[in-house]
């Protein structure tokens, strides 16, 4: 018999995209590296050229208007983990990804709205100078996720 609760997913997203471009980015990383699903909070964007695999018909897309509407329809059991460049947020490099979760991510300009990174059950950044653009960003976690490390 399956234990839901353990069977491992984890889907991602962005709040608040800024150009159409970052997200076909972010959906061809996250087809190609496991992710069970994609979504957008707030701006929507249809097909975009640079998702090159057409990852937006070949697994479940998403949208949510309001970030209420988003947290409010989180997968039962699922965390939320935010990225977002903060004194609060651990290195990503020492982060156990929860079994099953949510990646959440802001636009470059902005970040993750002060409500998303309030409700984040954790927050994770990258050690780097400077803010990443949202697609890469988005690609180093979920290839992080990949990697032999525990899980929580």
């Amino acid at each position: 018999m399956n234990d839901n609760f353990t069977n491992e997913f984890f889907g991602i997203g962005i709040q608040n995209g800024k150009t159409p471009e970052n997200l076909g980015v972010l959906w061809r990383s996250a087809q190609n590296l496991g992710a069970s699903f994609i979504f957008t909070i707030g701006n929507r964007y249809a097909k975009q050229a640079c998702d090159t695999h057409n990852a937006v018909k070949s697994m479940p897309y998403f949208h949510y208007d309001t970030f209420e509407d988003f947290f409010n329809n989180l997968p039962k059991g699922a965390r939320l983990v935010g990225v977002e460049l903060t004194d609060e947020a651990v290195p990503l490099e020492t982060f156990e990804h929860p079994r099953r979760c949510v990646y959440l991510l802001g636009a470059e300009d902005h970040g993750l709205s002060s409500q998303a990174i309030e409700k984040s059950h954790f927050l994770v950044k990258f050690t780097s100078e400077f803010s990443l653009n949202v697609a890469v960003a988005g690609s180093i976690v979920l290839y992080d996720r990949g990697l032999p490390k525990p899980r929580v």
